[in-house]
């Protein structure tokens, strides 16, 4: 199939007035390029399958003409829920009912956010909503699973079903409950997938659940030209004292720390409290009105410093952060992108502040070649000490028991003396 006619316009389309006058409303006037290309495709009733990063405007690429086809395409279904999008977190649940809200502001559409966690009256809203066919409903696979086990979900006159970051709920083992959703859906509907990137799983999900799907990919953008990126080439007992001299010296009021586990995030949250620093922890074993109460305190700026696990790095939806510090090199070189592009965004200026010690040195190596350039290393405060050598070239090889070793076999990794087996 050829591709879809972009569009550069949304009044180019004859878009319902309520639609085109929240838009209006929320200054949104020139179509993203995932918006000009899906849009077209999902009016003409198409299933598709999408493959953009957070920040492209895909959320109003699968909203826009939901809502359209709704209020403006087909009569009204009453008692019954017309579209279902499912996403791997609380926090982008409540993120895309947000901008479904706003969007839709001038229209009677109705919506819920549907999610774990949550107390005993908000589980009785849900149920009612579910019940009752609220027009969409914006769900996490393990939550929405066990409303439709119990039996009383109005789903017979679905017509869409939008599953959105797709890949990170397969990272989070969310697959088999998404089969187990898709059995209870009617067969006769429009499916919509998007996802950050297309490995074999998440082509092998499109096959299982899409009809002859349009494709679009927008390529994955390099992070935005406002973000001033830097590096800080360290050993690992370092990388505490350059967090506090970077907190205490940089005059930024809005600054998400990311680490890599739980427990990381944790401790690092309790260790910036200790030293005096306004910080909090964001990962998913906090109850939901914790996690709740600490983003709207971060969005409101009565907390400085945000420090969270690697989902919240697609999860999050505030376009006026100054800092982001990378406590840890993701593993994933598409993942640093994400991460960083949590600032610089809508044409903002921004910065961004990477820690890599010598066992990050290969990953942070794979992040420059996927980047194209290499990333300014910053010289250390003469308080912190000297780091080592940045030889991302000198990591790549892997010995038979794990441990990694530089050239001529030898040196300290992670604190570890050399010539030694390396942790498995």
């Amino acid at each position: 199939m050829e591709d879809p006619t972009p569009i550069t316009d949304f009044h180019s389309l004859g878009l319902d007035p309520g639609l085109l006058d929240g838009l209006d409303a929320m200054g949104i006037r020139t179509p993203t390029p995932i918006q000009a290309q899906a849009i077209p495709a999902a009016l003409d009733g198409r299933d598709l399958i999408a493959c953009a990063q957070t920040g492209t405007g895909k959320t109003a690429a699968f909203l826009l003409p939901l809502i359209e086809v709704i209020y403006g395409y087909k009569p009204r279904v009453e008692g019954s829920i017309r579209a279902l999008v499912v996403v791997p977190t609380r926090e982008l649940a409540l993120q895309i009912d947000q901008q479904l809200q706003a969007i839709a502001y001038f229209t009677p559409l109705t919506s819920m956010p549907v999610y774990g966690g949550s107390d005993g009256a908000s589980f009785d809203q849900q149920k009612a909503a579910l019940t009752k066919g609220t027009e969409v409903i914006v769900a996490t696979p393990g939550k929405l699973l066990s409303h439709l086990n119990l039996g009383y979900v109005s789903i017979k006159g679905l017509e869409f079903l939008v599953l959105d970051e797709a890949d990170r709920m397969l990272d989070m083992g969310f697959i088999e409950d998404i089969h187990r959703i898709i059995k209870f859906l009617p067969h006769d509907r429009q499916t919509l997938m998007f996802s950050a990137t297309m490995a074999p799983p998440i082509r092998q999900l499109a096959k299982q659940v899409l009809h002859d799907p349009v494709e679009i990919t927008i390529a994955l953008s390099k992070p935005a030209e406002g973000v001033k990126q830097e590096a800080f080439v360290i050993h690992e007992p370092q990388k505490a004292p350059i967090l506090e001299h970077i907190l205490r010296t940089n005059e930024a009021s809005c600054i998400i720390i990311f680490a890599g586990k739980k427990v990381e995030v944790r401790n690092l949250a309790r260790h910036l409290q200790r030293r005096g620093f306004n910080a909090m922890p964001m990962h998913s074993d906090l109850e939901q009105s914790e996690r709740e109460q600490v983003m709207l305190d971060f969005r409101n700026r009565k907390l400085r410093i945000l420090v969270a696990t690697n989902v919240v790095s697609r999860g999050i939806d505030i376009d006026d952060i100054d800092l982001v510090i990378n406590y840890d090199v993701p593993q994933d070189p598409e993942d640093y992108v994400h991460r960083v592009g949590r600032t610089a965004r809508a044409s903002r200026k921004g910065q961004a502040i990477t820690f890599v010690s010598e066992k990050d040195m290969r990953e942070f190596g794979r992040i420059e070649q996927l980047i194209g350039y290499p990333v300014e290393k910053m010289p250390l405060p003469e308080s912190i000490g000297q780091g080592p050598e940045y030889r991302p070239e000198g990591v790549k090889r892997q010995g038979r028991n794990g441990d990694r070793r530089g050239p001529g076999g030898g040196g300290r990794r992670g604190g570890r003396p050399g010539g030694g087996k390396g942790r498995r």
